[in-house]
């Protein structure tokens, strides 16, 4: 780790003229992942700029159109045993208690669940080329071990994949991200927030520079009654996601009249397709429907190796946690 200077912002604007005095600084809240990537020496920021003592973003709060707000400062733990969010919001609880372990979650943020960055082995060993770390070296995976990598999504410079399965969540329930920046406030749609690798893989998001999330926005429906998520992995705790999906369905009289489908684990963000989705809508929710919601999400995966397996546990678990959601 190298050698770095702390500094404690008091305020949003303070926070983000500190970050453009020092370009080569970083925002700490919890630091679950960025302490890592710093004993990695993958990331080398010569300034920390501690957060945690800004006040108005460390809360959960019902907001005027029945939605829900939750702070960028408010840990994972907090943030999924919530009363609203266990009542209205089940799917982002579920979600939220399969990542990590209690300890982190009692730690990270909610802003910094949607800052993580790739567990890729390349990526975290220094050794061997990323772009994504080092842009214009190289990609590893590809011709490598590339069993935990993307089949979604990926470019011919990169196929690591996004860990979050908070973000898998909210990706499904359509939440809105606000942003503090020089240039004021900003809302960024979800499934804006995080971008494809592309030419730009060390690119993982479209925050600006000086920017930083103050806050999450849900929306009113958090399909309540039914929902589910479902992640598969090596091992039953303390592992990322190989295929993980987000279910929610609103269902009247036995026919969906409203479907979110998102996925982890298999692309470089939180992967929807709204064509899977419409064709769910005014349907039974039976397996043979979800089935084909699977071949829709599923066109186009390209496998490697030693991860095509992903296509077909992927078209397996949609199936399944259909099902689940239902009940």
């Amino acid at each position: 780790m190298t050698p770095f200077n702390y500094l404690l912002a008091k305020d949003l604007e303070e926070a983000s003229t500190l970050s453009q005095q020092h370009a080569n600084s970083e925002f700490i809240s919890g630091g679950t992942n960025l302490i890592d990537l710093m004993k990695e020496n993958i990331s080398k920021p010569d300034a920390l700029i501690d957060i945690n003592k800004i006040s108005g973003i460390n809360e959960i709060e019902e907001l005027h159109d029945d939605g829900l707000r939750l702070g960028a400062l408010v840990k994972n733990a907090d943030t999924a045993y919530h009363p609203l969010v266990q009542k209205n919001y089940p799917l982002l609880s579920q979600a939220i208690l399969a990542g990590a372990s209690p300890q982190l979650r009692n730690m990270a943020s909610n802003g910094g669940n949607l800052l993580q960055r790739t567990r890729c082995y390349y990526f975290y060993d220094t050794a061997t080329p990323c772009n994504k770390r080092e842009p214009g070296t190289g990609c590893s995976a590809i011709g490598g071990y590339n069993r935990i990598h993307a089949i979604l999504g990926a470019s011919e410079n990169c196929i690591a994949v996004f860990p979050s399965d908070m973000c898998v969540a909210l990706a499904a329930l359509d939440a809105r991200i606000n942003i503090f920046g020089s240039d004021g406030t900003r809302t960024v749609a979800f499934a804006d927030f995080h971008r494809l690798p592309g030419d730009t893989p060390d690119l993982d998001n479209n925050l600006k520079p000086g920017e930083l999330i103050t806050s999450i926005d849900l929306p009113a429906e958090g399909f309540e009654f039914h929902s589910s998520y479902l992640k598969l992995r090596d091992r039953t705790s303390y592992a990322f996601a190989l295929v993980s999906v987000a279910t929610a369905l609103k269902i009247e009289d036995g026919i969906i009249k409203d479907a979110r489908l998102a996925l982890g684990g298999l692309a470089h963000r939180p992967w929807r397709d709204v064509k899977a989705e419409e064709f769910l809508k005014e349907k039974e929710p039976t397996a043979k429907n979800f089935s084909t919601a699977a071949d829709i999400i599923l066109r186009g995966a390209k496998g490697h190796e030693h991860n095509a397996f992903k296509i077909e546990l992927a078209r397996r678990a949609i199936i399944r946690n259909g099902l689940t959601a239902v009940n």
